[in-house]
């Protein structure tokens, strides 16, 4: 019975893997700060094309996840290394409230 509860309740949940990346570092900060440029600007590239959200990434697998990753130019330049999780989205929700007056939006 419970096995059959349990198909039952998740049946219809998203079950979409995303990648979570954890950075590790240490270095310099003076190092950090000569590679931060091409760090955020891939950041942001990321972000812009649906790749990226906060440290969560949006690949086809694991190791696409993975090359992402390891094509930071803080890991590129030995400043950091990071570790991959792979996590399942099954349920949750998510609210954003846009104000058109100021261009401004938050998320719930």
């Amino acid at each position: 019975m419970t096995q059959e509860r349990i198909r039952e309740l998740t049946k219809t949940m998203l079950r979409k893997k995303l990648y979570v990346v954890l950075s590790k570092g240490g270095a310099a900060p003076e190092k950090i700060a000569e590679h931060l440029p091409g760090h955020l600007e891939y950041m942001i590239g990321l972000e812009k094309k649906g790749v990226l959200f906060a440290t969560i990434l949006r690949a086809a697998s694991a190791q696409a996840a993975r090359e992402i990753a390891a094509a930071d130019p803080f890991v590129v330049h030995g400043l950091r290394s990071f570790e991959l999780r792979e996590w399942t989205v099954m349920e949750g929700s998510l609210g954003i409230k846009v104000h058109f007056s100021d261009q401004s939006l938050e998320l719930a």
